[in-house]
């Protein structure tokens, strides 16, 4: 997929083999504790999913999108899920190193309104654990709506309170 989507600071771009090391050794038991995924307990098992996840992108079904810096510094991911549905469901997530300095928003942005260029969705489905204050108040820098919250015991047995909000296009 040749989709490249640049801003002032970030180049966001599918995910390719090449980043594989860094979306292992970056998604953390940290990164992850208010997200229904884990880490991934190897880079095998990171390899699998992640192929999964660019085959479900040759079909049509999901980005899964890279975050780099200008410099080409693996950032962080940002995944779209559901691009046939009616309302597709965002994803993101930053390393601890990039937290903070307005990368999850400007990526976000740069996504939304490249998926809104599409004309194709009126409003995408964004969640967020209610702990997770910055996921929090990032779907609240969008014109979105906050609906209901979902408790949800995940497969390892983390326990979410999850707040779901529609983002309008």
């Amino acid at each position: 997929m040749s989709l490249e989507i640049r801003t002032g600071r970030l180049t966001i771009q599918p995910f390719q083999p090449k980043f594989l090391k860094d979306y292992y050794r970056e998604f953390t038991e940290e990164i992850t504790k208010y997200q229904y995924p884990d880490p991934f307990p190897d880079l095998e098992a990171a390899s699998q999913t992640l192929s999964g996840f660019c085959q479900a992108m040759e079909a049509g079904d999901m980005l899964e999108l890279v975050i780099l810096s200008r410099e080409g510094e693996f950032l962080g991911s940002v995944e779209v899920f559901g691009l046939q549905e009616e309302a597709p469901e965002l994803g993101i997530w930053l390393k601890s190193a990039a937290q903070g300095a307005g990368y999850g928003y400007e990526a976000l942005r740069a996504v939304l309104d490249y998926l809104n260029g599409l004309n194709k969705y009126r409003h995408y489905i964004y969640e967020a654990d209610v702990r997770n204050a910055p996921s929090l108040g990032l779907a609240e820098k969008f014109r979105s709506e906050a609906g209901e919250r979902q408790d949800l015991t995940t497969e390892s047995g983390k326990e979410l309170v999850l707040q779901v909000y529609r983002i309008f296009a």
